[in-house]
């Protein structure tokens, strides 16, 4: 069913990535929604004004001083019911910090009602969006309570590698999707104040067994998921302690971190944390050796043909984490590769029963794979609920964390 009397005003900035912001335009047009832009005069030279045209069915404003346009500031920021600005660059995002209002982009921020969603997709050289007076002006935004999307990692307009890719526009267009859900949620907005009190500890990436002085066995977890998380959380005041392996992905927003190498790091982590920090939720994500290597003294020939190692059981540190720490809510991940449902049902009710999660959430190695983040959550009585993405994902755990309140 496509959604009714819901506007969306996309602002474009001047930025090569304005060419893909163009199929968020074309992308919600088709899913329902009353779509208006607003260019600036530096983004007309990446794209013309017909193409917003043809996507849209309405002429993009780009002059608030031509006629009839003199208070589309105001009118513009009433009409939305969410603004995205994508691609957002780094001289508009630190100008709106400032408070800065010297044209028409800049003047609607002044005038939004923050009752409303507002977006802001960066997209800019990884210098540009590393550099301090960038990452302060984001941070504050975050403050005001505007919604700052992630940038993706990858060759850049100029040639450089890293951050500061326009995020997919598939993604930006189901955060808006998302975003909109979640303003008209009575019980999130009245959620959202008493939540920065909350202090959640959230576990990422894989632990590394040394076989020998050298050499380890590991997993693929990259911890991506959990910085994504914690991004999600810190946007939004909430306290998180970032616990991760040395090799994962690391959240953009600072806070608490400690690392880890191997299981017996984790597990030591874990036991000197847990009842010191007194944290209200615990998201474990880490992806948790099942065996560690009877280590080897010195390096290990490469001469052999064939080598053997011997393994040795390791326990669950899942299992702990409630003895450790018996006021925090449990939200543990559990990981299949081509499983069926009775052995996911089998794993699933193990850890309601051993390690006395209070919410568990499933997903397959096969998603992984092809780069579907889809998910199932689980509560105690093995209800289930599908999720198709990181952004429903982050979107439920908030829901979680509100029912601690």
């Amino acid at each position: 069913m496509l959604p009714l009397n819901k506007n969306i005003l996309l602002i474009m900035t001047g930025s090569i990535a304005c060419y893909k912001a163009c199929s968020i335009a074309s992308s919600l047009q088709q899913k329902g929604y009353q779509v208006k832009t607003v260019l600036s005069p530096s983004s007309l030279e990446f794209i013309g004004a017909a193409t917003l045209e043809g996507l849209t069915g309405e002429p993009p404003i780009t002059n608030m001083y031509q006629s009839g346009s003199v208070m589309d500031h105001i009118h513009l920021a009433r009409w939305a019911d969410l603004i995205i600005v994508a691609p957002a660059t780094a001289n508009y995002i630190n100008k709106i910090a400032h408070g800065i209002g010297d044209d028409l982009l800049t003047t609607l921020f002044l005038a939004h009602d923050f009752k409303k969603p507002f977006l802001i997709s960066p997209a800019m050289n990884t210098m540009m969006y590393l550099h301090p007076t960038t990452q302060e002006s984001m941070q504050k935004l975050r403050s005001f309570g505007v919604k700052i999307l992630e940038t993706e990692s990858g060759v850049l307009a100029c040639g450089e590698v890293g951050f500061g890719r326009l995020l997919d526009p598939d993604l930006i267009v189901q955060t808006i999707q998302q975003q909109l859900q979640i303003s008209h949620e009575p019980p999130m907005a009245q959620a959202t104040q008493p939540l920065k009190s909350l202090k959640v500890l959230i576990t990422g990436g894989g632990t590394s067994e040394p076989i020998d002085d050298v050499r380890v066995i590991t997993n693929s977890s990259t911890g991506k998921t959990a910085a994504y998380l914690a991004n999600q959380l810190l946007e939004s005041g909430i306290d998180v302690h970032f616990l991760h392996s040395k090799n994962s992905a690391l959240p953009q927003i600072s806070c608490p971190r400690t690392s880890f190498y191997s299981f017996t790091d984790l597990q030591s982590q874990l036991q000197h944390l847990l009842p010191a920090e007194k944290f209200d939720t615990v998201i474990h994500l880490a992806a948790v050796s099942d065996y560690s290597v009877i280590k080897e003294i010195g390096k290990i020939s490469s001469t052999a043909d064939e080598l053997s190692l011997k393994l040795k059981k390791n326990k669950k540190l899942i299992n702990e984490i409630k003895t450790l720490s018996p006021q925090s809510k449990l939200i543990g991940f559990k990981l299949t590769s081509q499983a069926s449902t009775e052995s996911i049902t089998e794993k699933v009710t193990a850890l309601f029963q051993d390690a006395h999660c209070d919410f568990v959430i499933h997903n397959d190695w096969a998603d992984v794979q092809n780069q579907n983040h889809r998910f199932t959550v689980f509560d105690s009585k093995m209800q289930t609920l599908k999720l198709e993405n990181k952004s429903e994902l982050s979107f439920k755990i908030f829901q979680i964390l509100a029912g601690d309140l």
